[in-house]
């Protein structure tokens, strides 16, 4: 029985070209983490875009619910405190991998 026939489409290679093929996805591994951490930054300035956009909207009088104001602030601050999490997870990494003695 051949391995290749169980899951159709994927081919499988000798040990030593599996091991010189993941030095390319490291680095493309590291690219989708960035690509990840854009598009966070992104959404969240958008959600922040939007919030301010109904507030300014229901200030100025037009036709919005108070409602969908405070659900799009509410979007906004959750995210934006996710972010600031992250951050600060990354610089508690960052301060403890600067403490690591060599």
């Amino acid at each position: 029985m051949v391995v290749n026939e169980l899951i159709q489409g994927q081919t499988w290679s000798p040990l030593i070209q599996q091991k010189n093929n993941t030095k390319g996805t490291e680095n493309m591994r590291s690219e989708k983490f960035v690509d990840t951490l854009k598009e966070l930054i992104t959404d969240t300035n958008d959600l922040q875009v939007e919030a301010a956009d109904a507030r300014d909207k229901f200030i100025k009088g037009e036709p919005i619910d108070l409602h969908d104001v405070m659900i799009s602030a509410q979007k906004a601050k959750t995210s934006f405190e996710l972010l600031m999490e992250l951050r600060n997870k990354g610089l508690d990494l960052y301060r403890e991998t600067l403490r690591m003695q060599v």
